[in-house]
């Protein structure tokens, strides 16, 4: 059967209706695309530019970031400034002959050790790369293994402990004695007294006391 005029018209004005409907569902799409693609530029940019901003800002580096003090200068009465050794060179697989004891500055190997409680000797030319690095390093000479377990309690408590800390065993101290040093600074004492390991430790983690952490920031021994 035929269709009328009426028909075919009523027929074309629906399929041009519905042609525009699509355009327009079409249209609101890519506009929301578009939207999506701006603000996703936009926050990734704005991340960029602030990864710049936090590293150009003093401490606000690596050392900012896992919780380092960032210190450039010596806190009174926390520790006694030592002098430092002509030079900080690698020099691995050398024995090398410190002016303190245990080591606050001077040569080492260029290897550093990791961060964590050790209960066997690191070599003090493995961990003067680790005070180079604005690390501090604990030593210890407990002959108790209650002691050694309280220590180790003491060391894990510590906040950024597991970024900045290297805590090992010494013999060339006294029996009985800890020291704490970072790089140019000592503090020796007898028995584990926790309030002063904390405050050298909160002092000097993640410190800018060498040329090299001057110059890079205090670089974590993760």
């Amino acid at each position: 059967m035929a269709r009328q005029p009426g028909q075919r018209r009523s027929q074309a004005a629906r399929r041009s209706y519905q042609r525009g409907e699509r355009r327009a569902r079409n249209q609101g799409r890519k506009a929301r695309r578009r939207v999506i693609y701006t603000v996703t530029a936009g926050i990734i940019a704005v991340l960029i530019i602030g990864s710049f901003v936090v590293s150009a800002i003093p401490g606000g580096g690596l050392a900012g970031r896992a919780g380092g003090s960032g210190a450039t200068s010596y806190e009174n009465g926390v520790g006694v400034p030592q002098t430092l050794m002509p030079t900080a060179n690698h020099l691995d697989g050398q024995t090398i002959a410190y002016s303190t004891t245990p080591p606050t500055s001077g040569d080492h190997w260029s290897a550093s050790a990791r961060c964590g409680f050790y209960e066997s000797e690191v070599r003090d030319e493995t961990t003067g790369h680790n005070l180079e690095h604005g690390n501090v390093v604990m030593s210890y000479n407990l002959t108790d293994p209650a002691d050694i377990t309280r220590l180790e309690e003491v060391h894990d408590n510590l906040t950024s402990s597991g970024s900045w800390l290297v805590t090992r065993p010494y013999s060339k101290i006294p029996e009985g004695a800890i020291a704490m040093a970072a790089w140019g600074v000592l503090d020796q004492f007898t028995g584990i007294d926790e309030e002063r390991i904390e405050r050298f430790f909160d002092a000097y983690k993640g410190n800018r006391f060498s040329e090299e952490a001057g110059a890079n920031g205090g670089m974590p021994c993760l």
